[in-house]
Protein backbone atom coordinates (compact mmCIF):
# COMPACT_ATOMS: atom_id res chain seq x y z
CA UNK A 1 0.00 0.00 0.00
CA UNK A 2 1.05 3.58 -0.82
CA UNK A 3 2.49 4.99 2.49
CA UNK A 4 0.92 8.24 2.32
CA UNK A 5 -2.64 6.44 1.85
CA UNK A 6 -1.04 4.23 4.89
CA UNK A 7 -0.26 7.16 7.06
CA UNK A 8 -3.63 8.75 6.18
CA UNK A 9 -5.61 5.84 7.69
CA UNK A 10 -3.46 5.33 10.35
CA UNK A 11 -4.33 8.86 11.12
CA UNK A 12 -7.98 8.85 10.59
CA UNK A 13 -8.26 5.80 12.89
CA UNK A 14 -6.41 7.68 15.71
CA UNK A 15 -8.95 10.11 15.18
CA UNK A 16 -12.18 7.87 14.91
CA UNK A 17 -10.88 5.84 18.42
CA UNK A 18 -10.67 9.28 20.36
CA UNK A 19 -14.03 10.44 19.12
CA UNK A 20 -15.98 6.98 19.38
CA UNK A 21 -14.10 5.88 22.81
CA UNK A 22 -13.49 9.00 24.32
CA UNK A 23 -10.18 8.93 25.11
CA UNK A 24 -6.86 10.53 24.11
CA UNK A 25 -4.85 8.71 21.55
CA UNK A 26 -1.26 9.28 20.15
CA UNK A 27 0.88 8.27 16.88
CA UNK A 28 4.07 7.71 17.35
CA UNK A 29 6.92 10.15 16.03
CA UNK A 30 5.90 11.68 12.69
CA UNK A 31 8.56 13.56 10.72
CA UNK A 32 8.47 16.90 9.00
CA UNK A 33 6.73 15.26 5.84
CA UNK A 34 4.31 13.31 7.63
CA UNK A 35 3.39 15.99 9.48
CA UNK A 36 2.40 18.27 6.63
CA UNK A 37 0.14 15.28 5.37
CA UNK A 38 -1.14 15.49 9.08
CA UNK A 39 -1.90 18.95 8.61
CA UNK A 40 -3.28 18.37 4.83
CA UNK A 41 -6.12 16.30 6.05
CA UNK A 42 -7.37 18.83 9.41
CA UNK A 43 -10.49 19.59 7.43
CA UNK A 44 -10.97 15.82 7.26
CA UNK A 45 -10.26 15.33 10.95
CA UNK A 46 -12.07 17.88 12.26
CA UNK A 47 -14.47 16.08 13.95
CA UNK A 48 -12.18 15.72 16.84
CA UNK A 49 -9.25 18.22 18.47
CA UNK A 50 -6.06 17.17 17.44
CA UNK A 51 -2.21 18.76 17.90
CA UNK A 52 1.33 18.09 18.48
CA UNK A 53 4.16 17.97 20.21
CA UNK A 54 7.60 16.71 20.27
CA UNK A 55 8.87 17.43 23.20
CA UNK A 56 10.01 21.25 23.03
CA UNK A 57 8.51 23.79 20.65
CA UNK A 58 11.85 23.54 18.37
CA UNK A 59 11.29 20.25 17.63
CA UNK A 60 11.10 19.14 14.24
CA UNK A 61 9.17 15.26 14.51
CA UNK A 62 6.62 14.87 16.41
CA UNK A 63 3.68 13.28 17.49
CA UNK A 64 0.01 13.90 17.29
CA UNK A 65 -2.36 14.10 19.89
CA UNK A 66 -6.05 13.27 19.19
CA UNK A 67 -8.62 14.14 21.77
CA UNK A 68 -8.72 17.75 24.30
CA UNK A 69 -9.63 18.59 27.58
CA UNK A 70 -12.66 19.98 27.08
CA UNK A 71 -15.05 16.96 25.60
CA UNK A 72 -12.75 14.47 27.73
CA UNK A 73 -12.66 16.19 31.18
CA UNK A 74 -8.64 15.60 32.16
CA UNK A 75 -5.59 16.81 30.39
CA UNK A 76 -3.88 14.40 28.10
CA UNK A 77 -0.10 13.31 28.60
CA UNK A 78 2.01 13.03 25.83
CA UNK A 79 4.15 9.55 25.88
CA UNK A 80 6.79 11.08 25.78
CA UNK A 81 10.12 10.57 28.15
CA UNK A 82 13.54 12.36 27.07
CA UNK A 83 16.89 10.84 27.98
CA UNK A 84 20.34 11.84 28.60
CA UNK A 85 23.45 9.73 26.85
CA UNK A 86 26.56 11.02 28.32
CA UNK A 87 29.94 9.15 28.22
CA UNK A 88 31.16 7.50 31.13
CA UNK A 89 34.32 8.94 31.10
CA UNK A 90 34.13 12.56 29.70
CA UNK A 91 37.92 12.53 29.36
CA UNK A 92 38.11 9.70 26.95
CA UNK A 93 34.80 10.37 25.02
CA UNK A 94 34.82 10.36 21.50
CA UNK A 95 33.63 13.16 19.12
CA UNK A 96 30.05 11.77 18.51
CA UNK A 97 27.60 13.18 15.89
CA UNK A 98 23.66 12.93 15.19
CA UNK A 99 23.96 9.73 13.46
CA UNK A 100 26.52 7.85 15.89
CA UNK A 101 23.64 8.26 18.35
CA UNK A 102 21.10 7.08 16.47
CA UNK A 103 22.55 4.64 14.63
CA UNK A 104 23.62 3.26 18.57
CA UNK A 105 19.42 2.93 19.27
CA UNK A 106 18.26 1.80 15.86
CA UNK A 107 20.97 -0.85 16.58
CA UNK A 108 19.27 -1.60 19.83
CA UNK A 109 15.99 -2.59 17.21
CA UNK A 110 14.66 -0.07 17.89
CA UNK A 111 12.32 1.55 14.93
CA UNK A 112 12.88 5.30 13.89
CA UNK A 113 8.99 6.51 14.33
CA UNK A 114 9.97 5.33 18.04
CA UNK A 115 12.61 8.70 18.40
CA UNK A 116 11.72 12.12 18.24
CA UNK A 117 14.66 14.81 17.61
CA UNK A 118 18.03 14.46 19.09
CA UNK A 119 19.92 17.49 20.48
CA UNK A 120 23.85 17.34 21.51
CA UNK A 121 25.34 19.55 23.82
CA UNK A 122 29.12 19.19 24.14
CA UNK A 123 29.63 15.42 25.28
CA UNK A 124 26.14 14.50 25.72
CA UNK A 125 23.13 14.10 24.03
CA UNK A 126 19.26 14.49 24.83
CA UNK A 127 17.22 12.19 22.61
CA UNK A 128 12.85 12.31 22.95
CA UNK A 129 11.63 8.95 22.38
CA UNK A 130 8.08 7.03 23.62
CA UNK A 131 7.93 6.59 26.97
CA UNK A 132 7.38 2.65 26.51
CA UNK A 133 10.85 2.30 25.45
CA UNK A 134 13.24 4.80 27.61
CA UNK A 135 13.41 1.89 29.90
CA UNK A 136 14.36 -0.39 27.53
CA UNK A 137 17.36 2.06 26.39
CA UNK A 138 18.50 2.56 30.09
CA UNK A 139 18.99 -0.98 29.53
CA UNK A 140 20.52 -1.83 26.87
CA UNK A 141 22.59 1.24 25.40
CA UNK A 142 26.21 0.53 26.81
CA UNK A 143 28.27 2.45 23.88
CA UNK A 144 28.28 4.60 21.05
CA UNK A 145 31.06 3.82 18.45
CA UNK A 146 33.98 2.81 21.03
CA UNK A 147 32.29 5.31 23.81
CA UNK A 148 30.85 3.39 26.57
CA UNK A 149 27.78 5.20 28.00
CA UNK A 150 25.09 5.78 30.79
CA UNK A 151 21.59 6.80 30.28
CA UNK A 152 19.27 8.99 32.68
CA UNK A 153 15.45 9.34 31.94
CA UNK A 154 13.17 12.17 32.43
CA UNK A 155 9.99 11.91 32.20
CA UNK A 156 8.91 15.23 32.39
CA UNK A 157 11.53 17.89 32.97
CA UNK A 158 11.85 18.71 29.72
CA UNK A 159 13.25 22.40 29.92
CA UNK A 160 16.79 21.17 30.26
CA UNK A 161 16.98 21.74 26.29
CA UNK A 162 14.45 24.12 26.20
CA UNK A 163 15.59 26.48 23.39
CA UNK A 164 16.36 29.63 22.93
CA UNK A 165 15.46 32.25 19.88
CA UNK A 166 17.93 34.71 18.24
CA UNK A 167 16.56 37.40 16.75
CA UNK A 168 17.82 38.18 13.26
CA UNK A 169 17.08 41.05 10.56
CA UNK A 170 17.88 40.63 7.13
CA UNK A 171 17.46 42.28 3.77
CA UNK A 172 15.10 40.84 1.15
CA UNK A 173 13.91 42.11 -2.07
CA UNK A 174 10.41 41.29 -0.75
CA UNK A 175 8.50 39.58 2.02
CA UNK A 176 7.42 36.89 -0.75
CA UNK A 177 8.48 33.43 0.79
CA UNK A 178 11.11 32.79 -2.14
CA UNK A 179 13.02 36.43 -1.56
CA UNK A 180 12.93 35.41 2.46
CA UNK A 181 14.26 31.81 1.91
CA UNK A 182 16.86 33.35 -0.91
CA UNK A 183 18.12 35.73 1.90
CA UNK A 184 18.64 33.47 4.96
CA UNK A 185 20.04 30.76 2.51
CA UNK A 186 22.40 33.09 1.01
CA UNK A 187 21.30 31.64 -2.45
CA UNK A 188 20.19 33.55 -5.54
CA UNK A 189 16.29 33.30 -6.30
CA UNK A 190 16.76 30.34 -8.83
CA UNK A 191 18.77 28.23 -6.51
CA UNK A 192 15.96 28.53 -4.18
CA UNK A 193 13.70 26.36 -6.85
CA UNK A 194 15.54 23.70 -6.12
CA UNK A 195 14.40 23.90 -2.39
CA UNK A 196 10.53 24.42 -3.43
CA UNK A 197 11.05 21.28 -5.88
CA UNK A 198 12.47 19.30 -3.71
CA UNK A 199 9.96 19.48 -0.78
CA UNK A 200 12.36 21.41 1.78
CA UNK A 201 10.27 24.69 2.42
CA UNK A 202 7.62 24.02 5.05
CA UNK A 203 5.44 26.92 6.73
CA UNK A 204 3.29 26.28 10.06
CA UNK A 205 3.75 22.71 9.10
CA UNK A 206 2.58 22.53 5.83
CA UNK A 207 4.83 21.72 2.79
CA UNK A 208 5.18 24.49 0.90
CA UNK A 209 5.51 24.41 -3.12
CA UNK A 210 3.98 27.72 -4.16
CA UNK A 211 6.93 30.29 -4.22
CA UNK A 212 5.69 33.45 -4.68
CA UNK A 213 2.98 33.00 -1.35
CA UNK A 214 3.48 35.62 1.21
CA UNK A 215 5.02 35.15 4.49
CA UNK A 216 2.71 36.26 7.57
CA UNK A 217 3.47 37.52 10.47
CA UNK A 218 3.63 34.89 13.22
CA UNK A 219 4.69 32.39 10.25
CA UNK A 220 6.46 29.27 11.42
CA UNK A 221 9.09 29.00 8.57
CA UNK A 222 11.72 25.79 8.52
CA UNK A 223 13.96 25.14 5.72
CA UNK A 224 15.43 21.70 5.77
CA UNK A 225 18.93 21.72 6.71
CA UNK A 226 18.85 25.83 7.65
CA UNK A 227 16.78 26.15 10.55
CA UNK A 228 13.48 26.81 11.79
CA UNK A 229 12.73 30.77 12.06
CA UNK A 230 9.47 32.57 13.11
CA UNK A 231 8.15 35.22 10.87
CA UNK A 232 7.63 38.63 12.71
CA UNK A 233 7.03 40.99 9.00
CA UNK A 234 8.97 42.95 7.19
CA UNK A 235 10.03 46.71 7.86
CA UNK A 236 11.67 49.84 6.37
CA UNK A 237 12.90 49.99 3.00
CA UNK A 238 16.49 50.44 1.54
CA UNK A 239 16.83 53.15 -0.68
CA UNK A 240 16.91 50.30 -3.51
CA UNK A 241 13.75 49.23 -2.86
CA UNK A 242 14.51 45.76 -0.88
CA UNK A 243 13.02 45.07 2.01
CA UNK A 244 14.15 44.52 6.18
CA UNK A 245 12.59 41.17 7.66
CA UNK A 246 12.59 40.38 11.27
CA UNK A 247 13.15 36.90 12.43
CA UNK A 248 13.40 34.30 14.93
CA UNK A 249 15.40 31.77 14.65
CA UNK A 250 15.45 28.66 17.02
Amino acid sequence: MDEVVLLKRKLMDAANKSYNSGIYTYTNFLSINELSIYHSMKNDLSFVHSETFGGNESCERQVVQFGDKENLGYEGIYPISLIKIEPLTPKFAEELGHRDYLGALMNLGIQRELLGDIFIKEKEAYVYCLSHISDFISDNLESVRHTHVKVTIFNDDFDIIKPELKDIEIIAASPRIDAVVASITKMSRSQCLELFSSKKIYVNGLCMENKSSQLKEGDILVIRGFGKFIYNGSGNETRKGRVYVKLQKY
